[in-house]
């Protein structure tokens, strides 16, 4: 088991933690073509577990990870459609008391989500015209879904899948100049700190990352802005028309085994990094103890601090679908003691979608005149 383990004890509301954030509820997705999201998350593992009573919205699983499809008329997801295409339109907070946590924000500058809600709890609006809903109904034996849902068949708690269990972060991209914004923002609002600063240069572009996280410590958001008009951040900006989530990342404890079963299951992924980067681990991280020959296969990346003073190799291992739902894509991590997100880890998923951007001639000695 990861870093958030089903029965870890609820947060508290605290002058540390104010608004009482307890990690991630839901994302919620919708798309002008539905059709092709049910089979997505099919593919990825999930269970189609519910029904909304009364809202054309369907309630995936998979471990701890709940995702919403609304196709619901009217709705804010479905609008929000118009206006991105294939996009993630909200997502949940779990959180002490939903109502105080409302109150909180919109004390703190909020602007209430009240037009076309799926869910019938307090909400506020964030990154791009997103919702962020509040959840104070988790847990073994209780949950949000059961007063707005019908469960298909035995409600399963936490089903299998490929392996996936937990939400481990998931990214905004921003417009430049607006980082400080939603930083202000999640800070001021919900007391997240910076845990990481990264400036990353390809060989084409560059981008600007900081990673916050919740008082709590299980709500991860990088918030990505880029340092010139071509960069993947830039595209995505235009793609989406907005800012917005760019990917959102689902934690596993075996991460061999779940790629190796979403590529079976015909999941595209984003391209290789170079051969030169698995030729390099060895030195990189002495005494990792992977298999090189079965991460090369599968594409994935390992980073970390390597054997530390108790001689445990503290390591992080992720891989990245290509672009599945409009821009955005997945990413598939595991933690094995290290619970930053790595340097090398982002310069490499950064140099990989460039190199995708080359392929694709957006940019380089590819691109269109």
């Amino acid at each position: 088991m990861g870093p958030f383990p089903h029965d870890a004890p609820r947060a508290v509301i605290t002058e540390h933690n104010p608004a009482g954030t307890d990690g991630f509820a839901f994302v919620e997705y919708a798309s002008p073509e539905p059709e092709k999201l049910h089979a997505l998350f099919e593919r990825m593992g999930f269970k189609a577990s519910a029904k909304h009573r009364t809202k054309k919205s369907t309630l995936y699983r998979q471990g701890d990870i709940n995702y919403l499809l609304t196709e619901e008329p009217g709705s804010h997801a479905q609008g929000f459609t118009k206006d991105h295409g294939p996009c993630v339109p909200s997502m949940g907070f779990r959180v002490v008391d939903a109502r105080h946590a409302f109150d909180h924000a919109v004390k703190n500058g909020a602007e209430p989500a009240t037009e076309g809600k799926t869910l019938d709890v307090p909400a506020i609006k964030g990154i791009g015209g997103s919702y962020l809903y509040f959840i104070d109904q988790y847990g073994e034996g209780r949950s949000c879904y059961d007063a707005e849902f019908m469960w298909l068949g035995e409600r399963d708690p936490w089903p299998v899948g490929a392996g996936l269990y937990y939400i481990d972060h998931l990214t905004h991209n921003v417009f430049r100049g607006r980082m400080d914004y939603w930083y202000d923002f999640y800070n001021r609002i919900f007391n997240f700190r910076q845990i990481r600063y990264f400036d990353i240069k390809g060989e084409y572009t560059g981008l600007f990352s900081r990673a916050l996280t919740s008082p709590d410590g299980r709500i991860r958001i990088p918030l990505n802005e880029s340092a010139d008009e071509e960069s993947q951040i830039e595209e995505y900006l235009r793609e989406y028309k907005g800012e917005g989530i760019q990917h959102v990342a689902c934690g596993c404890d075996d991460i061999y085994g779940t790629i190796e079963g979403l590529r079976e299951a015909g999941l595209n992924f984003m391209p290789s990094p170079p051969e030169t980067y698995y030729e390099k681990v060895d030195a990189r991280l002495p005494g990792h103890g992977e298999d090189i020959v079965r991460l090369k296969k599968n594409g994935i990346l390992v980073d970390g601090e390597g054997v530390v003073e108790d001689r445990k190799a503290r390591l992080l291992l992720q891989i990245f679908s290509a672009n599945v739902i409009g821009p955005v894509f997945f990413e598939f991590i595991e933690r094995k003691g290290d619970d930053g997100f790595g340097e090398g880890n982002f310069r490499a998923l950064f140099e990989s979608i460039e190199e995708d951007q080359v392929r694709r001639g957006v940019i380089g000695g590819n691109k269109a005149a």
